[in-house]
């Protein structure tokens, strides 16, 4: 997520953590370059030009106290104006106490509408809602199709009509959800390729019989000021709530994120970075700003460790580890964990100082699936002990998992060495960990 934006920030600021005071000249060069970063990434050039005036009036105005650095100064200031640029504080997405709450959620065709209406009920759903997927893009080829797929994945209810009427199923989702005792409605809506006037009169049609309690517009975070200039037209017709950016994970320069939450006034309050239903994070300004700038983002890693660890497991995984009884079968079950939390790279880049060092390397996201192959493969006994796995075994593991002896022996090398890892961790009280485990 923005790998071309944080280097060339990280790069500006290593200039001036290198001087021994601030000046009116380091300060001037370094935020000269930090404007044509930010216009080389696309932010709006208003945006750009009001965020580097704010910066420069605070940094002129900072005397640097002897506990801290110029380059600390000056990168302090460039993350509170980041955060203020972003939004300043989350916004929540609001939900009724009681009766029904009806999310609309509206933007252009391509954008990630439809899987972000299957990635919020699966998030809403699990807080406890009882959702109600509506499918209003009756247009669109295989639409309907798509989302009940998607609703399917988490046993999530769909209602849709075999007629082509968006009103009508939006009208006729209302009484459906109260018979059914469902309070929470999430309505996927039609979009185009680019806006048009049937579109938005639709849309606007939608919103005026659902009286939706919140309205969101998704946009292809990938798109740059295109993105920036169709959320300001939807707006200035639906008037919608808040923002979703999907496709994060692959913008490398940042400039619809950066520049949206100004020029629209409306807050970002939801995040995409990937296709799956589980990779959806609550927007957060000052975390968001803290990635850019390289610093990582714990408090997410540590939330979405939280939300995918089952405490009973592992408390059951702690006993384990004292009693020196961790086996393959267990560790299987810690990948489906780490897998439940995102992308490889999504999490590698909420760990402080890996962004940079990551940026050029190719992470492979299928690296856990060659070693589930290897584990699958092996007996019950095989993987509670591990030690009887001779020559002829390892061979056997190989060709069933279709991968070579030279990774089953490398498999089973670093698990033995994990084992010890973990051991000693266990005995001086600490929980599990698989942040030691290398895949090669």
């Amino acid at each position: 997520m923005f790998e071309d934006l944080s280097q060339k920030i990280d790069i500006a600021l290593k200039k001036v953590r290198g001087q021994g005071r601030l000046t009116e000249k380091n300060i001037s060069d370094t935020l000269r370059e930090i404007r044509r970063i930010l216009l080389d990434a696309d932010v709006n050039y208003k945006v750009a030009k009001e965020f580097i005036e704010s910066a420069s009036v605070k940094a002129l105005g900072q005397e640097v106290i002897a506990s801290i650095t110029p380059g600390q100064l000056i990168t302090k200031i460039i993350y509170d104006e980041l955060t203020l640029l972003l939004g300043g504080s989350h916004n929540e997405i609001k939900l009724n106490g009681s009766g029904v709450t009806t999310i609309l959620v509206v933007g252009l065709q391509g954008s990630g509408k439809t899987t972000f209406c299957g990635k919020l009920a699966k998030r809403l759903s699990e807080k406890g809602r009882k959702v109600l997927l509506v499918a209003a893009d009756v247009y669109r080829p295989a639409a309907i199709e798509q989302l009940k797929i998607l609703a399917g994945q988490i046993r999530i209810p769909v209602f849709s009509l075999e007629e082509k009427n968006a009103l009508k199923v939006a009208t006729e989702s209302l009484p459906y959800a109260k018979e059914n005792n469902l309070d929470t409605i999430i309505v996927d809506t039609a979009g185009r390729l680019h806006v048009d006037e049937d579109m938005m009169t639709e849309v606007e049609n939608i919103k005026k019989i659902l009286n939706p309690t919140e309205s969101l517009f998704v946009v292809d975070s990938m798109t740059g000021q295109d993105a920036v200039n169709s959320a300001k037209i939807f707006n200035e017709k639906v008037n919608y709530d808040g923002i979703v950016l999907t496709k994060l994970d692959g913008d490398a320069r940042g400039g619809a994120a950066l520049s949206i939450r100004s020029v629209v006034g409306k807050p970002i309050k939801f995040i995409s970075n990937g296709e799956k239903l589980n990779s959806l994070e609550i927007f957060f300004p000052d975390r968001l700003a803290s990635r850019i700038l390289g610093k990582g983002d714990i408090i997410s890693l540590v939330e979405k460790a939280q939300e995918s660890f089952d405490e009973s497991e592992a408390e059951e995984l702690e006993e384990k580890l004292k009693k020196n009884k961790f086996d393959f079968d267990d560790f299987l079950k810690q990948i489906k964990v780490v897998k439940k939390m995102g992308s490889l790279s999504s999490l590698l880049g909420m760990i402080p100082g890996l962004n940079n060092q990551i940026k050029n390397a190719k992470i492979d996201e299928n690296a856990f699936s060659k070693v589930e192959a290897i584990i699958h493969s092996m007996t019950i006994k095989e993987r509670k002990s591990p030690k009887i796995l001779n020559g002829s075994r390892r061979s056997r593991i190989a060709r069933g998992s279709g991968t070579s002896i030279q990774d089953v022996n490398r498999l089973v090398k670093q698990f033995a060495e994990m084992q010890k890892m973990m051991s000693r961790f266990s005995k001086n009280g600490f929980g599990n960990s698989l942040k030691n485990f290398k895949f090669n």
